[in-house]
Order: C-alpha cells, then sequence, then structure tokens
C-alpha cells in the first residue's frame, strides 16, 4: 500500500508544481477567447469552468483509465510509479497545451494546427491517423458499453444472436446522432454535470473500498517491477499502449481543442486541461490497485484481468460496494466511454468537414456527414462482435493510433514552443518517448511487421533519434524565419 500512496503523493504535489510550471510557460493573459469572438451558437459557446472541466474529464476519461490499468497491473506495482509521472509530466501537460494552443489559434481543431506548425504534408498523414483513431474510438466506445450494460446491469450474454445487445447498441447510437448534431450546450453541456457526479462516486467508493476490505497491495521494492508480464508482453511499449488514457492519450488532444472552443478566460485551461487529466490519473491508479488487491485476496484471477477485464469492473464494484452500490459504480464505468464516444465523433465529423470544406451550418450537409461516418461506424462494430478475434484487433489498432496520435501533439507544441521562444524540451522528451514506443510496438506487433524485438527495439531507436533531431532541426529553422 506504501507504493500505492507514494504514488498518489506524486500525482498530486507533482501535478500542483508541474501544473505551475506549465502555466508559466505558456503565461495565460486576458485577450479574447474563440468562444466569445466566434461565438456561433454550435461549436463556440461560452461555458462556465465547472461545466467546462466536467465536460473535459468526460470527454477523455473512457474506459481506458480503467480497462487498461486492470491490464497494466500486470506488471506489478511499479504501475503506481509510471502512471502518476507519465501523468503529470506527460499526458497533462499534452493536454494543457493542445488545448491552450487552439485558444491562441481561433479554437482551431488539432490537424488545422498540425498543418500550422508542422506543414502541409504531416497535416496529411496527421488526418488519416487521427480519422482512423477517432472512428475506432467511437466503435470501441458503442461496443464496451453495451457489453457492460448488458453482463453486469441485466445479466444476459453479449451475442449476435442477442437482440437484446443491438437494442442498447441502437441506443447509444441514437444518442451519438443527436451529441454530434446539436449544439455543445444543449446536450453534452446539460447531462455532463449528473454523468460527473456518477463518474465520481464511484471513483472514490473504489478507493475508499479498498481501505474498508482491506485490500493487500504489492510493493516496488519487493520484486515489483517485471520487464515481461505473465503473458510474455514487454513493459516498454505495451504497458504504455495499454495505460494508454491513464498516462498519455492522442485522442485527448482532439478533446481539448473541442472544449478550447467553450472557453471564456484563457486563466481556466489549467484546471480545464491539466488538472482534469490529473484526476484522470487518479482514476488510473484507483483501478490498477483495486485489480491488484483482488487478484491478491483470490477474488479475481490474473488470467481475468487480461482476457476478461470487464468482468472485472464489476466483480470488484459489487464486493467493495454491495449490490446498489456496485450497480452504481459500473454505470460510472458505463457512462465514461459513451461521454468521450459521443464526443470522439463529434470531433471527427468537425474534422472531416474542415477537410473537405463541407459547410456543416447546413443541416442537410451536416446530417448528411453524420449518417455517413455512423454508418462506416456500424459497418465496423458488426465486423468485430461477427469474428472471435474482432474486438482483440479493433482494441489494437485504436491503441496504436491513439498514441501515434499523441506523437503528432508533442510535435506541433514542441514547434510551437520553439517559435515562441519557450522551454521546448518539456515537449521534445515525452515526444521521443512516444515516438520509440510506437515504432517498437508497430515493429514488433502481429498486425505490424512482426519483427523481434531485438530488432524492433534498435529500429525503434534509430527512427526515434532521428525524429528528435529533424524536429529540433525544423523548429530551429522555423524560430528564424
Amino acid at each position: 500500500m506504501i507504493t500505492f500512496l507514494i504514488g498518489l503523493i506524486i500525482l498530486c504535489v507533482g501535478g500542483f508544481c508541474y501544473g505551475r510550471i506549465t502555466e508559466k510557460a505558456m503565461k495565460p493573459s486576458d485577450r479574447k477567447t474563440p468562444a466569445t469572438e466566434k461565438y456561433d451558437g454550435v461549436d463556440f459557446v461560452p461555458m462556465k469552468k465547472w461545466r467546462n472541466s466536467l465536460i473535459e474529464l468526460l470527454n477523455i476519461a473512457g474506459t481506458g483509465p480503467i480497462l487498461g490499468p486492470i491490464q497494466g497491473i500486470l506488471f506489478g506495482p511499479i504501475a503506481f510509479i509510471t502512471i502518476p509521472v507519465g501523468c503529470v509530466i506527460g499526458g497533462a501537460f499534452h493536454d494543457y497545451m493542445s488545448g491552450m494552443i487552439s485558444v491562441r489559434n481561433d479554437g482551431e481543431q488539432m490537424p488545422s494546427l498540425v498543418r500550422r506548425f508542422l506543414g502541409k504534408y504531416m497535416y496529411v498523414l496527421y488526418n488519416i491517423v487521427v480519422c482512423l483513431l477517432l472512428l475506432l474510438l467511437g466503435v470501441v466506445f458503442i461496443y464496451t458499453p453495451g457489453d457492460l450494460f448488458i453482463t453486469q446491469i441485466i445479466g444476459q450474454e453479449s451475442t449476435l444472436k442477442n437482440p437484446v445487445l443491438w437494442i442498447v447498441y441502437g441506443v447509444i447510437f441514437a444518442y451519438y446522432i443527436i451529441a454530434t448534431l446539436l449544439p455543445i450546450d444543449k446536450i453534452i453541456g446539460r447531462i455532463y454535470p449528473f454523468f460527473g457526479a456518477i463518474l465520481l462516486i464511484s471513483a472514490i467508493g473504489v478507493f475508499v473500498g479498498m481501505f474498508i476490505k482491506g485490500y493487500m497491495l504489492d510493493e516496488v521494492w519487493d520484486g515489483g517491477f517485471s520487464l515481461i508480464n505473465p503473458y510474455g508482453d514487454h513493459f516498454i511499449p505495451i504497458f504504455f499502449v495499454t495505460v494508454a488514457c491513464g498516462i498519455v492519450s492522442g485522442f485527448h488532444s482532439t478533446q481539448a481543442t473541442l472544449v478550447s472552443r467553450t472557453i471564456s478566460d484563457e486563466h481556466e485551461g489549467r484546471m480545464t486541461f491539466y488538472n482534469m487529466m490529473i484526476l484522470e490519473g487518479f482514476i488510473a491508479m484507483v483501478w490498477a490497485a483495486a485489480a491488484m488487491g483482488a487478484v491478491n485476496i483470490g477474488l479475481v484471477t490474473n488470467d481475468m484481468l487480461h482476457d476478461k477485464a470487464t468482468s472485472v469492473v464489476g466483480i470488484i464494484s459489487k464486493d467493495m460496494l454491495g449490490k446498489v452500490g456496485g450497480i452504481i459504480a459500473v454505470i460510472g464505468v458505463i457512462v465514461l466511454p459513451i461521454t468521450s464516444g459521443d464526443t470522439a465523433l463529434r470531433s471527427l465529423r468537425i474534422i472531416v468537414s474542415d477537410a473537405f470544406h463541407i459547410d456543416t451550418t447546413k443541416k442537410r450537409n451536416k446530417l448528411l456527414l453524420a449518417v455517413a461516418i455512423f454508418v462506416i461506424a456500424a459497418s465496423i462494430l458488426i465486423y468485430a462482435k461477427a469474428d472471435s478475434s474482432g474486438f482483440n484487433v479493433l482494441w489494437r489498432y485504436f491503441s496504436w493510433a491513439n498514441e501515434s496520435t499523441a506523437v503528432f501533439a508533442f510535435s506541433m507544441i514542441c514547434i510551437y514552443m520553439m517559435k515562441n521562444k519557450m522551454p521546448y524540451i518539456m515537449a521534445l522528451i515525452p515526444g521521443m518517448l512516444y515516438m520509440f514506443i510506437v515504432c517498437s510496438y508497430i515493429l514488433n506487433a502481429h498486425i505490424g511487421f512482426n519483427l523481434p524485438w531485438s530488432v524492433s527495439y534498435i529500429l525503434a531507436g534509430i527512427l526515434t533519434i532521428s525524429y528528435g533531431l529533424v524536429l529540433v532541426f525544423y523548429g530551429k529553422k522555423l524560430s528564424r524565419e
């Protein structure tokens, strides 16, 4: 338990200190924000700080900070140190800078920022990767909450033959369509405070329940660091890809830029972007600890953490909080992906309309674009349910695209900081780390190049060093112009 508590201290104290350093580097001012200057009643809408903060939290907190840490804890209690350190200097910094740079550039979304600071060729490549990410994320966040509801709430099997499953999927689809089309303050801004309450209550309930139930946690000094978990997965890169949303997630940059259009004061950025990621790190820490404690008391097994993480959520929740409290906690977990999936598809609609210059002020164009996106999403969902390994393939492509998108975001942030005489090393170091992670992952993965680990690491190292040198050279060249 001591390692876990040390990790929480790192998360809170480190988040406070590094958050101030990050904010000082950005120097928020009293200038007008896009929400007021470009008000359109749909996407550019000023909202209160507490509402923006809750929306940002629920946008970024999908099933990643729960299911990811449950699987990531198989590497041992080193997760209790890696998650908070990565969250403080990587994830929260990434989210804050993405959101604030968007605020400083008329509320531009990530593709436009990539084009502005990295050039048109990177813009085209980024658009392909981010659209793939948002589409797959939307599908994943229909699949997982639907299956959780079927298996944990009403106790039925999640199979193609179960008509109730498709009714649940249909309801989620319908909500996504409504949330994608209507003004952001009409649906998302109104219902998210209630979702936020459920999310926080469930996370705090599990946190307190660990102490009441006496869950025992391993310590990092008792052999708590394993480079390879019991299933042969390597700590680098698998741990960072698996626990993506609890540490660094490229998806978050697309959500921070979305929320940048509703902030009315630059000084709100630290609370809205940085601190909400720290709170997500807390959620990740809680579920990682709960999973380890559940294994140690024999409530679940390592095999369940590895292959049946969604079932583990229900078992832990009901053990700690009782039947009623457990159901509330599971509902909180169901809410998480739904409140990320809706804004993911909303972001995808905006990105596609911007890329192809589609005038979405016309309701017909907006509707047709939304229908096209949802038809593709439904097709992928049907494939994932029909194939026994469909979801695993879907999740792996989603995870890799997620971290690849983060590399683009760190690159954009690095160039922005260089051009504005800011300490760009803050973006360069995490960017290089994640360049190594995404390269080594795809070089070794069966869905990638399927190379041996030794070869993958060497090639990833070469690509990472080259990435860093090119980025610095390009940034300094732009700074001189």
